[in-house]
């Protein structure tokens, strides 16, 4: 072999080679989510409206708590939408948009918090029902079939009236009674999961239980369990505007969508006043079909079995 041959085959050995460049889980289900069009729309005015809430200070043109007096020193209730007052003002004389724009901050804000431990409860639960079995699963499931048999509704305004009605109160309650179908949506996945030979040939080599269920079997269910947790979202929404519709909720003069319902009790605002009860009813409406669309688009975009 020559010198230039060997110069060449030295070359090509200590060359360095460039390593792959290969899209995070996040990029890869990004471009997925960004084709499904409906996704967008929902997460566009999902953002917008969570900008609300957090911009209310900046954005609300009255004070919520606050009722307006006419030009005559009275208060001004019920009146109809005008250049000062967008969409009117309610049965006090307060501005709707303005309590619209912060019931969104304290809508939201309870249905996160409610979700987040909702998830948390159910996400554990799920986790050692499908990954130990046996009587750990048993005593799990039958506990989860004693919870389900309640509805729900009901079983939030009973203990809402044993307990001082407020926001805090609200948000717990909503979270320890509706983690039953995080839990068994997660035990399913499990049971699945666990039978798997990687998650066998881990076991074998002897892998600690606790880091094979948050190593190798978590990240493998995020995709269901976030599109759960997303319609849990939408659901919490309803239920605290209904708690907070029957008085058992979130109490005035703290603005949320479900209070502000209030006012559409009577025939009279039903029928001859919709700038009263139509925003509210309008904003949880639009949430509500936006969270469910984007968790469709992360249902699709988390999925692996999606093709681009």
């Amino acid at each position: 072999m020559s010198q230039n041959a060997e110069l060449a085959g030295n070359t090509a050995v200590h060359a360095p080679i460039s390593p792959l460049k290969k899209d995070s889980i996040v990029a890869e289900a990004w471009k997925r989510f960004k084709k499904n069009r409906l996704a967008m729309v929902g997460a566009i005015v999902l953002c917008l409206l969570v900008m609300a809430a957090l911009l209310a200070p900046l954005i609300a043109p009255h004070d919520p708590y606050s009722s307006v007096k006419n030009e005559s020193g009275m208060l001004n209730v019920l009146a109809k939408p005008s250049g000062e007052h967008w969409l009117g003002t309610d049965s006090l004389g307060r501005d709707i948009v303005s309590r619209l724009i912060y019931g969104g901050r304290i809508s939201l804000s309870v249905a996160l918090v409610a979700v987040a431990i909702s998830t948390c409860i159910g996400v554990v639960l799920g986790l050692l029902a499908g990954y130990y079995g046996k009587w750990v699963d048993t005593v799990i499931m039958r506990i989860t079939d004693i919870v389900i048999c309640f509805p729900v509704l009901f079983l939030v305004i009973s203990v809402s009236t044993m307990l001082e009605p407020n926001i805090y109160n609200v948000m717990i309650i909503i979270g320890l009674v509706s983690w039953t179908t995080m839990t068994r949506l997660v035990r399913g996945e499990v049971l699945r999961i666990r039978e798997m030979e990687y998650v066998e040939a881990v076991r074998a080599l002897g892998q600690n239980n606790l880091i094979i269920v948050f190593k190798h079997v978590l990240p493998n269910i995020m995709a269901p369990i976030t599109v759960q947790a997303t319609l849990q979202t939408a659901e919490a929404i309803l239920t605290e505007s209904a708690l907070s519709f029957l008085g058992v909720g979130v109490q005035q003069p703290i603005p949320s969508w479900g209070n502000m319902l209030q006012d559409a009790t009577s025939i009279m605002v039903l029928q001859f006043k919709p700038w009263i009860w139509a925003p509210p009813g309008i904003a949880i409406l639009l949430t509500i079909l936006s969270i469910n669309l984007v968790g469709d688009g992360m249902r699709d975009a988390l999925d692996p079995k999606t093709k681009n």
